[in-house]
């Protein structure tokens, strides 16, 4: 399976730590492809269905839902806990990836 940045797959999180987000649900990709076509593993950040509206969420349409990507949470899995290819974020939605992810590790 080829693996894209910016790509939503659904991936099993189990079994977690204290409060790392925990059960199988989408992810986005945010390693870049460079990474993603070579290496075994994959850094994502998970999706939650509910959120309190923290500077580090981003708001996303996916499966006819609103769903937040939890920039807060980002983690790196091996692709072995990918189940399978959802959905792919829009332009609007990766440039506020892009300007968190900045904000958080940048500025």
């Amino acid at each position: 399976m080829e693996i894209n940045q910016y790509e939503i797959v659904l991936v099993n999180l189990d079994p977690t730590i204290g409060s790392e987000i925990k059960k199988t649900r989408p992810c986005v990709i945010i390693s870049p492809n460079e990474m993603n076509w070579h290496l075994n593993t994959v850094v994502i950040a998970p999706m939650t269905s509910t959120s309190k509206k923290y500077p580090t969420r981003v708001s996303v349409k996916h499966d006819h839902k609103t769903g937040w990507i939890v920039l807060d949470q980002i983690r790196t899995i091996d692709k072995q806990r990918i189940i399978k290819s959802l959905d792919t974020l829009n332009e609007k939605e990766i440039q506020k990836v892009k300007m968190i992810l900045k904000e958080i590790f940048v500025d």
